[in-house]
């Protein structure tokens, strides 16, 4: 008998399927062993082939009786196709790490508490949450957009429609950007579901994740599985439920080969098992929630769960009034006397930074105007070296203004400051407060996930943090947050770079007036508080970001309204990489139907890997992307991402 397989080793240029014999009897989706040249590998049947007229090696071994599930070996092939990356890289994604290893078979970590067939309790849905329901149950469309505000409860509709799918004999599997941003949704979780919930999260070991995955593919019980963007991967039988929550986080997709969104493959694993996929946020991007519109697969939960919940206090701080920073450069006289009360009343202050990643920003220190591309509308990027200010989308160029344009005035700025710096002037103004500082910089031990328990029971009096900070904590004792430079992520030369600063300011702002205490105090500072966002944020008006957004965009060719494509290339000197980027540039130009970018130097330019230059390409159809991709003659310093959300 013949098999047409799917090596996990490329094996030459392109990369796919090979025929094999064996004398087994083998079915799609069977992990097996094969020699490849003059080593083994690993493969994944894909089907049974008739008599061949050439000649096949032997298959070595089966690993497993069990075969992966066809929906598996359906989005191996979608993925390769949709994001034009060879056979066996993905299928090698689809894998655990060490597979032809010998564990020590221990158990899965798991409770003894009861089976949830023998557990009453309801799931308890309040008239918003039911209406929510019912509306997503008559949606035909396997994927559909649950749009909630932050604390509208759409944890219980989660729960109720994975409880329907487990009572029905079917799995779920429920992706989370962080296990620890996100423990009281997996405690929930674990308390209704009890030993059917299968943990997968960046603590475990390479052995821990293999036994994991074994005893997903061996499980005949319904399961719930929880975790990051590789969960989706899990051989899961009898898929019955895909829910995304906090669906506009950016770890849903992933930057290293084989790049691809969790959003989109659990879409196309939905709609291949004719089941549904949840895509659960407070703040949808607004690609997702103008396909969704436009597919009327939109369900709005707009009322909080908890009528304990408050509206917050909001003060909007203009950083370019000196007045408001008599005390201190970076935290104005309000903020200063709000932590002061917190530690008086040993209540904690959250200070957030959008530091991670960004550039000084160019603005007016008068009228507060901002030095932006006049064809895409993105920021532009000071060079130093030449005092220019580029665009690193388009490449348009111009020599930094010695006056503004709009007004006049001669104080143009370039502004940034960092975490650390912040953390330092905190401890000078409150020496006998305990901070702790998140952000990039962070060792595991003083991680976030690692001091979560200290965090939460009020340990620490002032918490600094990037964006870690904004998203999924729930802090008892949080009476402040103060946004230090709320505008600062609106310098990133990107067109979602708008879109991400209105999520983390409403996310941030979302961490008080939660119920717990009586107040709730927010201060926004900012150079821009007259900015479209940063007003739409501040009032967590959805639809006026929205609008602001998608008119940008149009005029910009971006998502939605255009597909986009990323090429760098990257070379140890300048003038090499400059020359080769060059003659790419000349080849795509000639392309009628798509808009090919001038090469520009990529944002993180200059790297221990050389220099990288990139090219952004755009069209209506994403198919003449795929097609003018395909035909670009191969180099292995020559990279590119389709769809990616970020061009930074």
């Amino acid at each position: 008998m013949f098999y047409e397989v799917i090596p996990i080793r490329v094996f030459h240029e392109n990369g796919s399927t090979l025929t094999y014999s064996s004398s087994l009897s083998l079915k799609p989706g069977h992990i097996v062993e094969i020699p490849l040249g003059r080593a083994k590998t690993y493969a994944i049947v894909v089907c049974k082939v008739s008599k061949v007229n050439f000649a096949t090696k032997d298959i070595t071994r089966l690993l497993y009786d069990t075969p992966l599930p066809q929906h598996i070996v359906k989005a191996i092939f979608w993925l390769s196709e949709y994001y034009l990356t060879p056979l066996p890289l993905v299928a090698k994604l689809f894998l655990p790490q060490g597979i032809g290893k010998n564990r020590r078979k221990t158990a899965v970590k798991s409770t003894s508490t009861p089976d949830i067939k023998t557990d009453p309790t309801p799931i308890p849905l309040n008239p918003a949450q039911k209406a929510a329901l019912k509306e997503l149950q008559g949606i035909s469309t396997p994927t559909k957009l649950l749009f909630g505000i932050t604390g509208s409860g759409k944890t219980n509709i989660y729960l109720k429609l994975a409880k329907d799918a487990f009572s029905a004999g079917k799995s779920t599997i429920l992706l989370v950007p962080e296990i620890a941003l996100t423990s009281q949704l997996v405690q929930i979780f674990e308390k209704t579901f009890k030993r059917h919930i299968i943990l997968i999260h960046s603590r475990q070991t390479e052995a821990e994740r293999h036994l994991i995955w074994e005893s997903i593919l061996n499980s005949a019980e319904p399961q719930i599985v929880i975790g990051p963007r590789s969960a989706l991967l899990s051989p899961v039988r009898k898929l019955g439920l895909i829910i995304i929550d906090e669906a506009h986080e950016s770890t849903y997709f992933q930057e290293n080969a084989p790049k691809y969104s969790a959003l989109r493959l659990g879409s196309f694993i939905a709609s291949a098992e004719k089941i549904s996929c949840i895509y659960g946020t407070a703040t949808p991007l607004a690609t997702d929630y103008y396909i969704a519109k436009a597919k009327h697969a939109l369900v709005t939960l707009s009322e909080k769960a908890k009528k304990t919940a408050i509206a917050p206090t909001i003060k909007v701080i203009n950083f370019r009034n000196s007045e408001n920073f008599t005390r201190n450069r970076y935290f104005s006289n309000s903020l200063l006397d709000a932590i002061a009360r917190n530690l008086e009343h040993h209540e904690q202050s959250l200070i957030f930074h959008n530091r991670r990643g960004s550039a000084p920003l160019t603005i007016c220190e008068s009228c507060g105007w901002q030095a932006l591309c006049p064809n895409c509308y993105l920021p532009l990027t000071l060079h130093s070296d030449s005092f220019n200010l580029i665009c690193h989308t388009c490449g348009y160029t111009i020599k930094v203004p010695t006056s503004c344009p709009d007004c006049g005035n001669a104080s143009i700025l370039h502004k940034g400051f960092g975490t650390k710096l912040l953390e330092t002037e905190l401890k000078k103004l409150f020496r006998g407060a305990r901070i702790i500082r998140f952000d990039a910089d962070n060792s595991k031990e003083d991680s976030l996930d690692a001091n979560f328990d200290a965090v939460k029971t009020g340990e620490f009096d002032i918490i600094i943090g990037t964006q870690t900070i904004a998203k999924g904590l729930d802090l008892p004792k949080l009476a402040t947050v103060g946004v230090v430079q709320a505008d600062s992520g609106l310098s990133l030369p990107d067109f979602s770079s708008e879109e991400k600063t209105f999520h983390l300011l409403t996310q941030v702002i979302g961490r008080v007036g939660r119920g717990h205490l009586d107040t709730a105090e927010v201060f926004i500072q900012t150079y821009q508080p007259d900015h479209p966002v940063i007003r739409a944020g501040i009032k967590n008006d959805y639809q006026k970001f929205l609008e602001y957004t998608l008119s940008r965009r149009k005029i910009g060719h971006f998502p939605p309204y255009y597909n986009i494509a990323r090429l760098t290339i990257t070379y140890k000197t300048e003038a090499v990489t400059i020359k080769h980027i060059k003659s790419y540039y000349k080849i795509l130009s000639r392309h009628q139907n798509i808009l090919v970018s001038k090469p520009t130097p990529a944002f993180h330019e200059h790297t221990s890997n050389g220099y990288t230059w990139q090219i952004v390409l755009r069209s209506t159809a994403r198919s003449s992307l795929l097609n003018v991709i395909s035909s670009l003659p191969p180099n292995p310093n020559l990279h590119f991402t389709i769809d990616p959300p970020s061009l930074l």
